[in-house]
């Protein structure tokens, strides 16, 4: 591939990125040349390409996919036959998508050079951040990363998350090498694989270092607030822990003990008197600051989805703190950078680095409703390489890979925004196929989103914050309707919420309805085919209990996201258990035909 050597780092880093977008276009096509010449004779591309290794071959014969395509062939490499089913190289390990997107995990074919390909994305995030926070290498990083237990496929192959991947590789256990990546946390705590004592002692070292902290973070910003959560249940134990120097009998784990001594080493009945003053305060606002206060951001994914938890990030910084989203990934590929890391979350755009795989988009119009499903056939002639992208359209993301993907749609929509040199700059949008529907109407993830973000801003006179939601469309009566489950928190109390809950989660529905499109607005007004939005207020603790069911069931901490529209019968069962309240949009939204 072009730019073999990845080991670039610093200075060094920067100049090679923007050599990359310099010559995206060239870069692509040698990408996908050098893909066609090691995987052309595999039995999957050699039953549409018969032999031939040639761009335009591939251009014109080869089909775009899903997982459903491709699985079969997964399969049966992790049944025991040969990578060169799909792959010109070794297949080394599946990596497990989350699950909580689509359902169920997948499995993503990957070979020794992709560990390669992610290692260099890796070291390009802290030369960017490094031009605009100085000195990050002065202190150390509290950064919660966890990892996942790891299973076989029958053939014997490892089976685990890409980041769990990425921490037992050499490239991450060699990191002490780099000032910039000195973690609170030891890989020890990291890598246990019972997420309760990981939390528990990554906190404790994050706080035993508290004075040296400069930077917070997790993958996703739905780890970070459990985390905080964590952290709110279980910060006594944590400073008996750090006065009397001794780890408590919750730790099991012996690697974890004897990583967490040698942090402890002895008592320090001063610290822990400064954590518990702060942390037995009424209001947690602006806790993160007075815990840890010289940290300059807290990084964390917290676009697309994950923007729900900009609120309660800021509360807990006092909005003190930026909030840094670095680099734009999956478990099927890695794809850019943001090489504006403070910039509002609002304004995060990621820069499409050109060496990663050979990239397509499907043209999804000017306002992104030409909205493809799944099932439907996307001709080839449809597709529109990297160079050719228009800034302003919306697009679904196709990835063709050294590790046997081969014009795959990810499902990610994305909206150009610019260039950096020849390279687009892409603003995440959503998950194709997180949608709500009952008739002829199709909300997805970004409109319902949209609408969430206009009705919660009713809560705020209240004191009340909307920790968490997700959704549902109930057919069980007719018309069926969409459900939204809200978990509210209330950060101080008055009484005022007690007295007007109804009212205000009632006007809530209308908000949603109204902020919702024509379509939507007609099936419920005009054509009487959908009913009146409700929400369904659960419990506190109810989205962890939630994300608790997802990991049981394979999803990884690190890369969990809240479901936005839920489909499996068991986390529905769960939800419902946990309803307090209902409440149902009062009249019809508005519509003008």
């Amino acid at each position: 591939m072009d730019g073999k050597r990845l080991e670039y780092k610093g200075e060094e880093a920067l100049k090679e990125l923007e050599r990359l977008t310099e010559k995206s276009d060239e870069v692509q096509e040698n990408i996908l040349k050098e893909i066609l010449k090691q995987n052309g004779l595999t039995e999957y591309l050699n039953k549409y390409l018969d032999g031939s290794t040639e761009v335009s071959a591939f251009k014109s014969l080869v089909p775009v996919i899903t997982y459903a395509d491709i699985r079969p062939y997964i399969q049966r490499i992790a049944n025991g036959e040969d990578s060169s089913l799909i792959s010109g190289q070794t297949i080394t390990e599946m990596l497990c998508s989350s699950g909580t997107s689509a359902g169920e995990p997948k499995l993503m074919p990957s070979v020794a050079e992709d560990l390669d390909r992610r290692t260099f994305l890796y070291n390009l995030i802290m030369p960017i951040i490094n031009q605009y926070v100085p000195g990050l290498d002065e202190g150390k990083a509290m950064y919660l990363y966890f990892a996942k237990a790891e299973m076989s496929t029958p053939s014997g192959l490892p089976a685990r998350p890409v980041l769990t991947s990425f921490y037992k590789s050499k490239h991450f256990k060699c990191r002490a090498r780099d000032p910039f990546n000195d973690f609170t946390s030891p890989d020890q705590a990291i890598l246990c694989t019972d997420g309760e004592q990981s939390m528990y002692c990554q906190l404790l070292s994050g706080l035993v270092h508290r004075h040296q902290v400069l930077r917070l973070g997790a993958v996703f910003a739905s780890a970070f607030l459990r985390a905080i959560s964590f952290l709110l249940r279980n910060w006594a134990y944590l400073c008996n822990d750090i006065r009397t120097g001794e780890l408590g009998s919750r730790i099991t784990d012996p690697e974890c003990r004897s990583a967490m001594l040698d942090i402890l080493k002895l008592p320090n009945p001063h610290l822990a008197d400064e954590i518990k003053m702060i942390c037995a305060r009424t209001s947690w606002k602006g806790i993160l600051c007075q815990l840890w206060p010289k940290a300059k951001y807290i990084e964390a994914v917290v676009t697309g989805s994950m923007a729900q938890y900009i609120p309660a990030l800021e509360f807990y910084s006092a909005g003190k703190l930026p909030l840094v989203c670095t680099m734009y990934a999956s478990s099927e590929c890695f794809f850019g950078v943001n090489l504006k890391p403070l910039c509002d979350p609002a304004d995060v755009v990621y820069t499409i680095l050109p060496n990663m795989a050979y990239f397509e988009f499907i043209p999804l119009g000017d306002s992104g409703l030409m909205l493809m499903d799944e099932e439907e056939k996307v001709p080839r002639s449809k597709l529109v390489d990297l160079a050719h992208v228009r800034v302003g359209c919306y697009y679904e993301v196709v990835v063709t890979t050294y590790a046997g993907l081969y014009r795959y749609r990810i499902g990610d929509v994305v909206q150009v925004t610019g260039f950096h040199n020849r390279s687009p700059q892409l603003r995440f949008i959503c998950r194709r196929n997180v949608v709500l529907s009952i008739d002829n109407d199709k909300t997805n993830e970004e409109d319902l989103h949209n609408s969430v973000t206009s009705a919660k801003k009713l809560l705020e006179p209240y004191h009340a914050l909307l920790v968490e939601y997700t959704s549902f469309a109930d057919t069980s009566s007719v018309p069926g309707h969409y459900v939204l489950f809200w978990e509210i928190q209330h950060y101080k109390t008055n009484g005022a919420v007690n007295r007007m809950e109804a009212h205000v989660l009632e006007e809530c529905c209308m908000v949603v309805e109204e902020a919702l499109d024509y379509v939507y607005r007609r099936c419920r007004t005009y054509d009487k085919s959908v009913g009146p939005l409700e929400i369904r207020l659960v419990g506190p603790g109810t989205f962890e209990a939630l994300m608790d069911h997802f990991i049981r069931n394979g999803a990884s901490i690190n890369q969990y996201k809240t479901p936005r529209c839920i489909n499996c019968k068991a986390a529905l069962e769960l939800l419902n258990s946990m309803v307090e309240a209902c409440f149902f949009s009062p009249k019809n939204p508005t519509w003008n035909p």
